[in-house]
């Protein structure tokens, strides 16, 4: 994981980045100052953890975005993986390809994890609030996907 000292921290700017989407775009994440944003990162597409997560922002679209909220998903996935899963589970948001994990890594979503009794390294599920100036509101690490966006609504009194 990256060293604490450079990890983000609620209440100042949120780290800029720039990343290719899934239909090959390139994205800021200062492109949507202005507007609240709900940026998650997670590990791979298709598997089921992820593919549940990404089904749950979906269903929950319209009142995250009636709330001022854009929702942007990360992975180390590819550009055509992240195409491909976006076409099949019908995601309207944008998911960005962090290949080779640098933003995963400067924003301390990326480390040692445990799996199945098996330690390795790798995607840390977190989940980000920037508000509409670029100030981090909260920033959640190791999240369980199972709920997640209920959780998170609560907590934005969505």
């Amino acid at each position: 994981m990256t060293s604490p000292a450079a990890l983000p921290v609620p209440g100042e700017p949120a780290p800029d980045f720039v990343l290719t989407d899934a239909r090959g775009m390139r994205r800021a994440l200062s492109d949507y100052r202005g507007g609240a944003v709900i940026l998650y990162f997670y590990p791979a597409a298709f598997t089921p953890g992820c593919t549940t997560e990404a089904c749950d922002f979906r269903e929950n679209l319209a009142s995250l975005q009636g709330a001022g909220y854009t929702v942007l998903g990360v992975s180390p996935d590819p550009v055509a993986r992240l195409s491909e899963f976006a076409e099949t589970e019908r995601l309207s948001f944008p998911l960005l390809s962090d290949e080779g994990a640098r933003v995963a890594k400067a924003w301390g979503a990326w480390g040692q994890k445990t799996r199945d009794g098996q330690i390795s390294e790798g995607l840390l599920r977190t989940t980000a609030v920037i508000d509409a100036d670029g100030v981090l509101q909260s920033l959640e690490y190791r999240v369980d996907p199972n709920g997640h966006v209920a959780r998170l609504r609560d907590a934005l009194g969505i």
